[in-house]
């Protein structure tokens, strides 16, 4: 690449974002709107936007709060329950619901197009788990951000929340559930469109579909040059800064920057399958997110859990995920991206994050080997009266968990991450959960990372502050501050 350059100020941008996904749609709505004459362009390999991870087919859809997450309140040595992160993705959310907020506000954002309220309720089995449950509820309740939590064990109080669930079960069995009446169920897909429409037809904004990023190269002068092959046209493109939010595709992308904060980081890829119901005698009954306990050794993606959702505006039921195995990094990728993604910089740590991961290794290998019978008595667990045929198979998105070198060696990283280059010109989003209900707040990072200087300007700071009004409130622990935003984000959204 060193012997081509972009010709011409048509091909020089102040940012060039590759994906068409909610993260890069959501960096480019925040920088469009802090400032609306940088000019803007989006590399997306598929024919539209949203159309991988962002899918609502393709995620849980779950605005994910830590109402009913438990992976999030993991038990810590001595038996306690650490709630850090629970707070942390709950704060996080709400600033998610707060940008959406300050968008359908100024017009910008319908949000009955993507999203919806819907009850968080974690459903358990069993005395251990309830033990579990319940010093979760007490430990979680006693904040205002968890305030609104109930706690119950008692059958007929769970019909209520329930119904399908609590169909044909024995009133012996041992169940336990805590349910947050606030929560959400949202279609990434329709978000990330809604993001794409309201931009794409400025004129400081471009987006070439069904265009690949070749290669990346940063010269002396620390600018990027990225080479692009379409559908219709090769050229290479210009800009002082480079977003990699390509999902999967990010880490190949990464590698390909040599910058070396990229060689740090590996990938497995795991698929993900759901079944799927869309009986009106079914989805017309159950109307929560029922999210239950991980197995040992599982993944956060993997958590099982019975939702209702909207998918393209259609109701119906979701149980999973089950994982599978694809050599893809991405849904519609190459079945060669893992091979090419080995690099004598990461096999060290690939090895050795799959030496001290076993139980996952043993999660994926059963996972693979489960029938449809499998799936179904698993969601048994969840209705013990469900009829196999109200449910069919599907093929969920692709995830890459990604593998860190430390100085301990490999370590398995389940949430998302950002990398930078050490001059800011360029970052990268790896991982999975939380993802997409993080975006805001992730993407704000990239900003501050990379755009630090635009970041104290007052142009900057001022507009900040008008997508943000709860900016320097520590809503975590100001229970006037939380009330306060929460009742404008539930107005505007119309969640009231």
């Amino acid at each position: 690449m060193s012997n081509t350059s972009a010709s011409g100020s048509g091909n020089t941008y102040d940012a060039i974002l590759v994906g068409a996904g909610i993260m890069s749609s959501t960096l480019a709505v925040l920088l469009h709107e802090l400032e609306p004459d940088l000019r803007l362009l989006i590399v997306e390999r598929l024919s539209s936007p949203g159309l991988e991870s962002s899918s609502a087919m393709n995620n849980a859809g779950t605005g994910h709060a830590a109402n009913c997450e438990l992976n999030y309140t993991p038990i810590k040595e001595g038996g306690g329950i650490s709630t850090a992160k629970a707070f942390e993705i709950n704060k996080c959310f709400e600033q998610s619901l707060e940008f959406w907020a300050s968008l359908a506000e100024k017009g910008k954002l319908v949000p009955q197009t993507f999203l919806n309220k819907l009850p968080h309720i974690s459903l358990v089995f069993g005395d251990e788990d309830i033990y579990f449950l319940k010093k979760r509820f007490s430990e979680l309740s006693s904040h205002p951000a968890f305030s609104q939590m109930e706690f119950t064990m008692d059958h007929g109080e769970l019909k209520d929340w329930i119904p399908l669930v609590m169909d044909g079960r024995k009133q012996s069995e041992k169940i336990g559930a805590t349910r947050i009446k606030r929560g959400t169920d949202i279609d990434f897909g329709n978000l990330t469109r809604s993001y794409i429409n309201q931009i794409e037809r400025k004129e400081s904004i471009e987006i070439d579909f069904l265009t690949d990023v070749e290669n990346l190269q940063q010269d002396r002068e620390g600018d990027w040059y990225l080479s692009l092959k379409g559908i219709n046209k090769n050229r290479i493109v210009k800009s002082k800064f480079v977003f990699l939010g390509a999902g999967g595709g990010a880490l190949s992308l990464l590698q390909k920057s040599a910058i070396p904060e990229g060689l740090l980081y590996a990938g497995f890829p795991v698929s993900g399958k759901w079944l799927i119901c869309e009986e009106e005698k079914l989805t017309k009954i159950h109307n929560a997110k029922v999210y239950g306990n991980a197995a040992v050794g599982a993944p956060p993606m993997s958590v099982p859990h019975l939702d209702t959702r909207w998918i393209d505006g259609k109701r119906s039921l979701l149980f999973g995920p089950f994982a599978g195995f694809s050599s893809n990094f991405l849904k519609y990728g190459s079945k060669l991206d893992l091979f090419k993604s080995i690099k004598t910089t990461n096999f060290l740590s690939m090895l050795q994050a799959g030496k001290d991961n076993l139980d996952l290794t043993k999660y994926l290998f059963n996972q693979l080997r489960q029938t449809n019978e499998d799936r179904i008595e698993t969601l048994k667990r969840f209705l013990p009266l469900v009829s196999p045929t109200d449910w069919k198979l599907s093929i969920a998105g692709q995830r890459v968990q990604i593998i860190k070198q430390t100085a301990n060696g490999g370590v398995l990283k389940m949430g998302t991450e950002v990398v930078t280059s050490s001059d800011g010109s360029l970052a990268a989003l790896l991982g999975a959960s939380p993802g997409a209900s993080t975006a805001v707040t992730i993407m704000i990072e990239v900003l501050n990372r990379c755009w630090y200087e635009k970041m104290k300007s007052n142009q900057w700071q001022e507009r900040f502050l008008e997508l943000f009004p709860s900016i320097g409130k520590d809503i975590n622990s100001n229970e006037e501050a939380l009330l306060e935003i929460r009742k404008r984000n539930d107005f505007l959204l119309q969640l009231v």
